[in-house]
């Protein structure tokens, strides 16, 4: 009980991750360091369920994340991280994480949590639900207008020795006239 009042007073009776002050409970971090004093957070029961249970994760409901991301508690900044991690298909996630400052230790501690959330292996396929694998050669079914350059990598074009993005299944990447490009899986079909 001496916990929960301690939590309640650090974040003022509110979620440490969205904000709302209601049904809110102390969630132990997972994986977290024993030598960590605070290792447990003060949150809402909404942002607990998505957490337990990612197929009803609501990626509208962790925009939050904007403003909790910049706690200065280890444990939020883990579970911040974590989720964004987690929703990092989403586009915006991934600006987040790239603006995001931890310590080593605390990055550490979100990785390991990370790892064990990630044994869903990620598998790419092709527009026709072929698995594409490493160094295989697709071909583009459709003209694709290259981001960040005036190269537009024509409908037909042979793309060899693709390489894998291992935290996306939607991306691949290889080479088109020369230069090293990200093709999503949905525009290519293995050769």
């Amino acid at each position: 009980m001496r916990l929960e009042k301690e939590l309640q007073h650090r974040s003022d009776n509110k979620c440490e991750l969205c904000g709302s002050e209601e049904n809110l409970s102390v969630f132990e971090v997972p994986n977290s360091p024993t030598d960590v004093a605070d290792t447990s957070i003060l949150i809402c029961e909404t942002c607990k369920d998505q957490i337990e249970a990612p197929e009803k994760v609501d990626p509208n409901h962790w925009r939050c994340l904007n403003d909790s991301m910049w706690s200065t508690v280890p444990a939020v900044q883990v579970m911040a991280w974590r989720m964004l991690n987690r929703l990092k298909a989403e586009g915006w996630p991934q600006d987040l994480l790239d603006m995001m400052y931890m310590e080593d230790e605390t990055k550490e501690w979100a990785k390991a949590g990370l790892a064990e959330n990630t044994g869903i292996a990620i598998v790419h396929r092709d527009s026709n639900g072929v698995i594409l694998e490493a160094g295989d050669s697709v071909v583009l079914i459709k003209d694709l207008k290259v981001k960040g350059s005036s190269m537009v990598a024509k409908q037909g074009t042979a793309v060899r020795r693709i390489s894998l993005d291992h935290e996306n299944e939607k991306y691949i990447e290889g080479k088109v006239d020369g230069q090293q490009i990200v093709i999503i899986t949905d525009f290519v079909k293995k050769i």
